[in-house]
Formats: structure tokens, C-alpha cells, sequence
């Protein structure tokens, strides 16, 4: 059987719709802990490495010292054994970092459900796809551009591996699980948390269709 290891940061993170998506298509799952409390994973074994999101900055030096060093030791690993790795918001900003990009704050972060722009032939379906942003990547000159909101990039490939700075994996069940953990960060932005969990339920059918497709987008490019 084929196997998955997803990299989360923070116990209210899941796989959510990306799992169901590689569970569907054959795939055993494993979640495993990436913190300043948790040993490293291990990735061998292992056929795709999924890094979900983080409330961390890449480029907070504090957070490199306590964590994120061995998760870019971890990225260059699963490099060296040829394993595709699909980076989701601040997996993206590390698969842009590691391969010699930038990550900054964003002038205009973007919480809510958009839709982005395919560049270059992708594939990337316009959504909406659910965003909780504060920070963008400035692509290494080898990365090919996938998708584009104006505020920043939205998708790109660098080798087999894919970031998104949306999130896929994303319902309403774990949406609210993020609320309970803490939203003020929605609410310094304008965001009524209410109005985005019911907006959330209602895009949750197509958006698990998107994801899907979005899976099968990467497994392609991978493969290539």
C-alpha cells in the first residue's frame, strides 16, 4: 500500500479534505507532530510527505531554533530519497524557503473563501478556495508558477513538489475546531467567525470535489 505522512503543527490541524482525497485514492495515512515538544518524523518509507499549516512565520528566527530547523533537515531528507512532497500554506512558504525563496509579510492578508488565477497551463481550478494568510513567497527563479491572487502567489512547483498557500484540507468541522483554539486573529481583520463557518458548510461539498481534483493534480506532476 501506498503511504502518506501528514506534517501537522498544532493538535487542531488534520489532513481533513486532502486525506479523504489520498485515503480514496489507495493511501495509508499517518499524522505526525512537527513542534518544539515532538522528535522529528521520520520519512522513510514513506511515498508522499504532506506539511500542513502553522500559526509560525518561516523566517522567525525563534521559531527556526526551536522547530522549524530540523522540519527544512526533514524537507531535505525526504528530498534525497526522491519523495514528493505537497507543502499547504506554511508547508508552501518552506518548500519556497528551502529552495532558496523568500517569505514575507503580506501588505494584504486574505482570510475567507477566493479564487485564484491558473498561470502557465496548471490545471488550478479557480475555487473559491479557503485562505488564512498573513505572509507570501517570492519564488525561486526554478519554481514554475501554478496560480495567482493579487495579494500574492497561490501555487507553484519547484521539482516534484507542490505548494498552495490555500488551503484544500479545509471544512467546516476543522474550521471550527481553529475557531476554538482561538480567532481573534479573524476578528482583527474584520472577519465575523459565524458567518465564515456557515459560509464554510456551504462550500464544503464542492470544495471536497476540489480537493480531489487538486490531489490528483499533484500525484500527476509528481509522477511526471
Amino acid at each position: 500500500m501506498t503511504r502518506a505522512l501528514f506534517l501537522r503543527h498544532h493538535l487542531e490541524d488534520s489532513p481533513g479534505l486532502i486525506g479523504e482525497a489520498f485515503a480514496a485514492r489507495g493511501y495509508e495515512l499517518d499524522v505526525a507532530m512537527m513542534d518544539e515538544f515532538s522528535p522529528t518524523p521520520n520519512v522513510e518509507g514513506y511515498d508522499v510527505l504532506v506539511i500542513l499549516g502553522s500559526k509560525s512565520a518561516v523566517y522567525d528566527i525563534d521559531v527556526e531554533a526551536a522547530w522549524f530547523g530540523r522540519e527544512l533537515g526533514l524537507i531535505a531528507h525526504a528530498t534525497r530519497l526522491g519523495i514528493p512532497i505537497f507543502g499547504i500554506c506554511f508547508g508552501a512558504q518552506a518548500l519556497c524557503q528551502f529552495h532558496g525563496g523568500v517569505v514575507e509579510p503580506s501588505n494584504v492578508p486574505e482570510i475567507g473563501w477566493y479564487e485564484v488565477e491558473a498561470q502557465n497551463g496548471s490545471g488550478i481550478v479557480a475555487g473559491p478556495w479557503f485562505e488564512f494568510h498573513f505572509d507570501r513567497c517570492i519564488l525561486p527563479s526554478d519554481a514554475e508558477l501554478w496560480a495567482t491572487t493579487p495579494p500574492a502567489v497561490q501555487a507553484f512547483a519547484i521539482g516534484k513538489n507542490v505548494g498552495v498557500q490555500f488551503h484544500p484540507e479545509i471544512d467546516d468541522v476543522q474550521l471550527r475546531q481553529w475557531f476554538s483554539s482561538g480567532e481573534e486573529h479573524a476578528r482583527e481583520f474584520g472577519v465575523d467567525p459565524d458567518e465564515l463557518l456557515a459560509q464554510t458548510a456551504l462550500e464544503t461539498p464542492a470544495a471536497r470535489q476540489r480537493a480531489g481534483a487538486l490531489v490528483d493534480l499533484f500525484l500527476t506532476h509528481a509522477t511526471s
